[in-house]
């Protein structure tokens, strides 16, 4: 197990955020969000102000949410549009759509002031089918090959007809590794097994994406197929549409579920069905959650086994967040009996 330091206080998330959340592919929304030019969606990505814009030539191009006059914010958080270029809500320095500074207010030919060494910072775009994903290192490897696992399976190609957003009192890191593990399903969502046959539940790691799959039982509202992408996304996959699921890290101990849900609009009953579903075990996912970060501030746990049946991938992804942090390398997962 990961030492319990990496789930608590301040320092933790900074170590997170600085060599995880800021060198890795961040899921940001989907194309149609942003369908004509100066359409916009803004967030923060590990800790992170960043902005995402069309372009005229209907590229998307983006930046840093930071003026580089004195750090105000291009636009407020969330989908807009600018007519033409960006504007500091602060004090009206404008950015062309590529980043360039276009007008500095009243600094009109101050000596020793050049625009050109004023542009906006970028950060790396790319998309896959249509979802936006953004890097904040500048050097890292293409989305492709991220992704590159989930190409030989198929998304229903359904608009995004939903967003909801969840919010959990624990460390980001707490949810992913129940997420990433069914070993749970019969304690916490027991309804589960009315939908799919957990006595059947398979996880794959293929590159840095984990599977999960189960037959699914008839009349089922899940697909039975979950993936899971380092370090902090999922698709999920419904019988008449999937849910993109991004688990950001707030803080420490706080970390908010958004859920974008591409279905069917035809299906509007089916769909209520299926937010049924995903809220109910949203609900019991939050509460053991909760639970287990406030036992881990307790100081009584101090490290725990994994289960070679089923926790394999929680032991891949604490040795991949070991690497990237330059912590110990967690203990081996439990050889499974023969």
């Amino acid at each position: 197990m990961l030492a319990i330091e990496h789930y608590l206080g301040d320092a933790a998330m900074l170590v997170d955020r600085t060599n995880i959340l800021r060198r890795t592919w961040q899921f940001l929304g989907h194309e149609s969000q942003m369908p004509q030019a100066g359409n916009y969606l803004a967030d923060v990505i590990g800790g992170a102000p960043v902005v995402v814009v069309r372009q005229e030539g209907r590229a998307l191009a983006g930046f840093h949410n930071v003026c580089r006059h004195r750090a105000g914010a291009l636009v407020a958080d969330g989908s807009g549009h600018c007519e033409g270029a960006f504007t500091c809500r602060y004090h009206g320095w404008k950015y062309a759509f590529d980043g360039r500074l276009r007008n500095a207010v009243d600094f009109g030919k101050a000596p020793g002031f050049d625009p050109r060494d004023y542009g906006l910072f970028p950060i790396r775009v790319e998309t896959w089918r249509g979802l936006v994903f953004v890097n904040l290192d500048l050097g890292a490897a293409p989305l492709a090959d991220l992704v590159a696992p989930l190409d030989k399976h198929a998304l229903p190609d359904f608009p995004l007809v939903e967003r909801r957003t969840h919010h959990i009192r624990c460390n980001w890191k707490t949810y992913v590794e129940n997420y990433l593990e069914g070993y749970h399903l019969p304690m916490v969502h027991p309804e589960f097994d009315q939908d799919i046959v957990v006595a059947d539940y398979r996880i794959d790691i293929e590159g840095e994406v984990i599977f999960h799959s189960a037959p699914a039982r008839d009349g089922s509202v899940n697909a039975g197929f979950w993936a899971w992408l380092w370090p902090n996304l999922a698709i999920n996959t419904y019988r008449h549409g999937f849910m993109v699921e991004r688990m950001t890290a707030v803080g420490h101990d706080e970390t908010r579920l958004d859920y974008f849900y591409f279905f069917d609009p035809a299906r509007s009953q089916e769909l209520a069905d299926m937010f049924v579903v995903s809220d109910r075990v949203t609900g019991q996912d939050k509460q053991i959650c909760e639970e287990v970060h406030r036992n881990l501030c307790a100081g009584i746990y101090t490290g725990g086994v994994l289960s070679p049946k089923h926790e394999q991938s929680i032991a891949w992804f604490q040795d991949r967040v070991a690497q990237s942090v330059g912590a110990a390398r967690p203990a081996k997962l439990l050889a499974e009996a023969s």
